[in-house]
């Protein structure tokens, strides 16, 4: 038996959505079909029938043998990413809408992104075209002869909208066109030019999405409703009357009351036995009866339904379900597979702590983290817990760069240990973008504390009639030429031999750890003579080792141009003797 396709629809925030949907189903009332939308839980599916009264004669050739479409209710890609199942995404298929007028945004970005790692097909539906400048709301069926009907303005405005798109969706590394301009369906994706306030343009979007999961989903569409339940939990929730109760799609199999289940959860797999099973009450029971579900004793794929079966109050979205059959240890073996799959394989021995509201979520967060190369340690669904916090503390002493929490759709703990950086956010795109801001401004403070250990370049000349002490120490006055003198560095002559250090510094009579170009100082020289090893008017360098050359030349994006100048004239003292030194 085949199903029908699931259908997800993803987007930015305010380019429509909501309302796309809602006129999708409207539509499909309108059709007065018999049955012409069922509300499932979670979703609404329609049928055949309605679809194909809402097409007419575009659907031309093609022999249909889908049943209808499953739209899930909740647009948005964190509702997506509850979609999950093993090796992917329960979505068959998605709608990308995006505000013809706005263009791409971060979470069309995002959405795109998430939709090429779980490898699910899509079209674009260049929504708000009613709005673009001079659009004159023309009566007709089709689209296309909507948009020839306008003036040529708006029509040159329309296509260089659209070709924006195309611009932004190439940027993806994919193809789209115009779906009536669309050659190759498995090459290029479509392009659909909608409004969801008019209702333009939702009869060719349904008819490509039709005619695209007809021709190249079939076979994945396929299901055994004999055989026992497969579906994804998308949510738990308070129920008057009802209590705790699941909201799934079950994707393959049926699910009857009496059945028993096993429910993928974060410390193990979870079985039950269905104590009920709900789907939404028809429009005219609701008024009557007051109820906003009815009983129902057994549902098949594809369908969204509310489970109600005890022990399962904390099983969290985007987890596995599945009929057990008699052999309940086998579903628990197979869900706790699945389960593992997802946070193990995010893992790595060392990286950050990811955690995100939901299985799917997680999952999505932990490939597109993959993708960036951000290794990651530890994952987990629900709120950072103290283990948590104390985890990421522990990866501070080995890098600090990874003594972070990053958390999708969860709040931000009461208290964080200083050490720990804790970044969440509602959008997965922005939970990444954050921590790769933080991490280039964090390795900038590392690596400027790094150089502040190392020894400065610097470039003295003693000064004539300012010898204060001879030897025992030698008190000397100097001028900074070049570069900054501090306490305890070691001075060099231009042959690259260490005569002394620097044992203290005074300015005006007051001891100062460190003095800059053009001051002049007096010093505190041990192990010289005036007269012997030092004269007056001698020029002296700081004396820098190889190591910390080398560290300075790691970081000479933090350096001065007369820094640069200074090491190179010290380097090439030092390579007199050895001429590989520094390199």
């Amino acid at each position: 038996m085949i199903r029908q396709p699931i259908v997800a629809i993803m987007g930015h925030v305010d380019h429509g959505k909501t309302l796309l949907l809602d006129k999708i189903r409207g539509t499909a009332v309108a059709a007065k079909e018999h049955g012409g939308i069922t509300q499932a839980i979670g979703a609404s599916i329609i049928p055949i029938d309605t679809i194909k009264k809402v097409c007419g004669s575009m659907l031309g050739s093609i022999k249909v043998t889908i049943p209808g479409l499953l739209f899930v209710d909740t647009p948005g890609h964190a509702a997506f990413n509850s979609l999950r199942k093993r090796g992917g995404n329960l979505a068959d298929i998605a709608i990308l809408v995006v505000d013809v007028n706005d263009g791409f945004k971060p979470q069309t970005e995002e959405s795109i992104e998430i939709l090429k790692a779980f490898k699910t097909p899509f079209i674009i539906a260049a929504n708000k075209i009613d709005i673009i400048s001079g659009w004159r709301k023309e009566k007709g069926d089709s689209i296309l002869k909507k948009i020839s009907e306008q003036n040529d303005q708006v029509q040159q405005e329309l296509d260089k909208k659209l070709y924006e798109i195309v611009g932004k969706v190439y940027e993806s590394g994919l193809e789209a066109e115009r779906f009536d301009r669309v050659s190759d369906y498995t090459k290029q994706i479509a392009i659909v030019p909608t409004s969801a306030v008019t209702g333009d343009g939702v009869a060719e979007l349904l008819m490509v999405i039709t005619g695209l999961a007809q021709k190249f989903l079939e076979q994945k569409l396929e299901v055994d409703i004999s055989g026992p339940a497969h579906g994804t939990v998308l949510e738990v929730k308070d129920e008057k009357g009802l209590g705790k109760a699941m909201d799934a799609i079950i994707y393959d199999g049926s699910l009857k009351v009496g059945d028993n289940i096993v429910v993928g959860g974060m410390a193990g797999p979870i079985s039950a036995r269905v104590k009920a099973l709900f789907l939404p009450a028809p429009l005219a029971e609701m008024r009557e009866k007051r109820t906003k579900f009815k009983s129902v004793k057994e549902v098949h794929a594809a369908n969204g339904v509310k489970v109600v079966a005890p022990g399962t109050e904390d099983v969290v979205s985007g987890m596995p379900l599945k009929g057990a059959g008699e052999d309940v240890e086998k579903a628990k073996e197979i869900v706790q597979g699945e389960v593992k799959e997802v946070l193990t394989e995010a893992a790595a021995k060392e990286g950050v702590i990811v955690k995100a509201d939901s299985l799917g979520s997680l999952e999505a967060l932990a490939v597109l983290l993959k993708e960036k190369d951000i290794p990651v340690q530890k994952v987990g669904v629900g709120a950072i817990t103290k283990r948590d916090l104390s985890d990421a503390e522990a990866n501070f002493e080995k890098d600090p760069l990874r003594a972070v929490i990053l958390g999708f759709n969860i709040p931000q703990p009461e208290s964080v240990p200083k050490e720990v950086k804790v970044i969440t956010h509602p959008v997965i795109y922005k939970v990444i973008e954050d921590y790769e801001e933080w991490v280039e401004k964090k390795k900038k403070e590392i690596e400027l504390a790094a150089m502040g250990l190392l020894t400065k370049p610097c470039k003295v000349k003693l000064l004539k009639g300012y010898v204060f002490r001879q030897s025992n120490p030698a008190v000397v006055g100097v001028e900074v030429m070049q570069g900054t003198l501090t306490n305890n560095i070691q001075l060099m002559n231009p042959e690259g031999k260490v005569l002394s250090s620097i044992k203290g510094m005074q300015l005006e009579q007051k001891n100062i750890e460190s003095a800059e170009r053009g001051k002049q100082v007096a010093v505190s020289l041990p192990d010289v003579t005036v007269g012997r090893q030092i004269k007056e008017g001698d020029i002296l360098y700081s004396f820098i080792s190889e190591d910390d050359f080398r560290k300075f030349k790691e970081y000479k994006q933090y350096l001065a141009g007369e820094e640069k100048d200074l090491l190179r004239e010290i380097a090439g003292i030092m390579r007199k003797k050895n001429a590989v030194w520094g390199v």
